[in-house]
Parts: C-alpha cells; sequence; structure tokens
C-alpha cells in the first residue's frame, strides 16, 4: 500500500486493513467481514499468534509469512513454535534465498501422527 493504493494488482475481491495491528486487524476482519482467507507478512509477536488462532478457531484459513531458513530455525522462535505445537500451521514452506520464488523445502502436517514431514525439494 502507498497512500491507501494497493502497489499491486491483488483482485477485486480482496480488502486491505493497514494501519492497524496485525492482531486489531485479523479480529476486524473477522468480526466483520467473514473472511475465507487472510494474509498477513511477518507475523512473530504473541499477539499476532492469538490473533491468528482466534481465526483458525473462526473457521478462517490463514496464508503467513515468518523469517527462518529451515524448520529448525522458526521452531526456535517460542511464537512460532506455538503454531507448531498446536498444529494450526498446515504447511511450511521455505524459499531459496538464491532464486526468487524457488521452493527450497516444503513439510506438511501428518494429522495421523502429529508430526511435520518433509515433503521433498522443488
Amino acid at each position: 500500500m502507498y497512500k491507501g493504493i494497493p502497489q499491486n494488482d491483488i483482485g477485486i475481491k480482496t480488502d486491505i486493513v493497514e494501519n492497524v495491528s496485525k492482531n486489531i486487524g485479523i479480529r476486524m476482519l473477522i468480526r466483520s467481514m467473514s473472511p475465507k482467507v487472510i494474509v498477513a507478512d511477518e507475523i512473530g509477536k504473541k499477539e499476532d499468534i492469538e490473533a491468528i488462532h482466534y481465526a483458525v478457531c473462526s473457521g478462517c484459513r490463514g496464508i503467513f509469512t515468518a523469517h527462518g531458513n529451515n524448520f529448525e530455525d522458526v521452531s526456535l522462535n517460542p511464537v512460532i513454535h506455538n503454531l507448531i505445537e498446536t498444529h494450526t500451521i498446515e504447511r511450511l514452506i521455505f524459499l531459496d534465498e538464491k532464486e526468487k520464488g524457488k521452493v527450497k523445502e516444503l513439510y506438511a502436517l501428518n494429522r495421523k501422527n502429529g508430526e511435520y514431514e518433509k515433503t521433498g525439494e522443488k
């Protein structure tokens, strides 16, 4: 967003909330718009995780980004670790640092055993 105008074509059925914390924005969206999917960049605060749990319990899906080079790296972040331990995250996708848009590693939650399994490299 720049001066209230999206800088990328995100489609006509997309709403953007800006100038508010992720925690408040996610809760506002759930209560007032009943979204199917919420997207947020750079989660990592305890309040972000609480809002994500609220969204998931409300039936909303999400796409969220966080910094980390690999599964072990993000697991060390206590806030992200909470999402992993509660199986809130279904997939973890790690992008290649050298080649823009290339997937380096992909992990998926196996609901039968509660473990994240590496599903291959792309």
